[in-house]
């Protein structure tokens, strides 16, 4: 389940609105008619008239299902009363009205920021907070848990104009984002789908603070396209695409810079073993045909007699 809170409607527009979608079905009401949405705007303006002080009465939001979850009725009252009192939205005004016109289910809430007792509500981080608590009731209530946007369950032709314009915005970022290096590369990039970036410095220096997004006459800040697309987000997305190619840049010079493959130190000394064995086995023939060639070596003992009656000897061999 999903929780997003929109700024600056009045009760009016936000009635009229949530009544008169087709297929809206209200489902639950406190302190209002909930049969003409007239009627019920009339009501939460008399009640805000009592706290004049307060700017922005209306509180207006909505939680969005997973296409595969039909909860019934009673089931998505209880859920939208808790989330009300979880965010602090309590001893007021409050209608609930499911709408059916999309995919997924979905139900509006109005509730009026001037409690009953004319004391204001406190509205500080009311997005953050109904962000939280529905984290914390989808997992109450065993719902499906939204990790990212799915645009394959997204259809573009059932929503608004700017709301589908917000998702062509996403889509396209999310195409171009891993291929671009740095905020320039990525508005060249973005202008090919008609999407112009535009920057909000701090104060009257050049430091950019932060980013937006314009489709046609429509305009995003980053952050509400999508909140990894805010500009501290999206710099250091952009920081690891360029670490990564420096990476993968200076892996291949190593690479084509090594002489060759590394002999491990195993092959190493086994060729040493060879090469000592081999020299070894050589020092030794060596040695050997220098014996059988080196002259027969004749005592200087020997008789002079038997010497001469050894060549008489070879000397008839001959003969024979």
């Amino acid at each position: 389940m999903i929780s997003k809170v929109f700024d600056g409607h009045s009760f009016y527009h936000a009635c009229r609105y949530m009544c008169n979608k087709q297929g809206a079905e209200v489902l639950a009401t406190e302190g209002v008619r909930g049969y003409n949405y007239k009627l019920m705007a009339e009501d939460f303006i008399d009640q805000a008239a009592q706290r004049p002080t307060k700017k922005q009465a209306c509180f207006h939001a909505v939680l969005s299902f997973h296409p595969h979850e039909k909860p019934d009725d009673a089931r998505i009252v209880t859920i939208a009363k808790e989330y009300l009192d979880e965010i602090g939205i309590t001893n007021t005004q409050f209608a609930i009205t499911k709408h059916t016109d999309k995919a997924h289910l979905h139900v509006h809430l109005i509730a009026n920021m001037v409690n009953n007792e004319a004391r204001s509500i406190k509205d500080n981080h009311i997005g953050l907070r109904g962000k939280k608590v529905a984290q914390k009731l989808t997992l109450k209530y065993g719902l499906i848990v939204a990790e990212k946007k799915n645009l394959a369950l997204t259809h573009l032709e059932a929503l608004d104009h700017s709301e589908a314009n917000r998702y062509r915005i996403y889509t396209a970022i999310l195409e171009t984002l891993p291929q671009c290096r740095s905020l320039e590369e990525l508005e060249t990039r973005l202008k090919a789908y008609g999407i112009e970036v535009l920057y909000k410095n701090k104060g009257q220096t050049q430091e950019r603070q932060g980013i937006s997004f314009q489709l046609g006459k429509d305009v995003f800040k980053g952050s509400k396209v999508d909140r990894n697309f805010s500009l501290g987000n999206l710099e250091k997305t952009l920081a690891q695409n360029q670490q990564q190619v420096l990476t993968q840049t200076s892996t291949t010079i190593k690479h084509q810079q090594q002489p060759g493959p590394k002999i491990s130190e195993e092959h190493n000394f086994a060729g040493q073993l060879v090469e000592e064995l081999g020299n070894q086995v050589l020092h030794s023939a060596t040695g050997i045909l220098a014996e059988l060639l080196k002259a027969e070596y004749v005592s200087q003992d020997t008789s002079p007699e038997l010497l001469r009656e050894a060549r008489k000897k070879k000397k008839r061999k001959r003969i024979r």
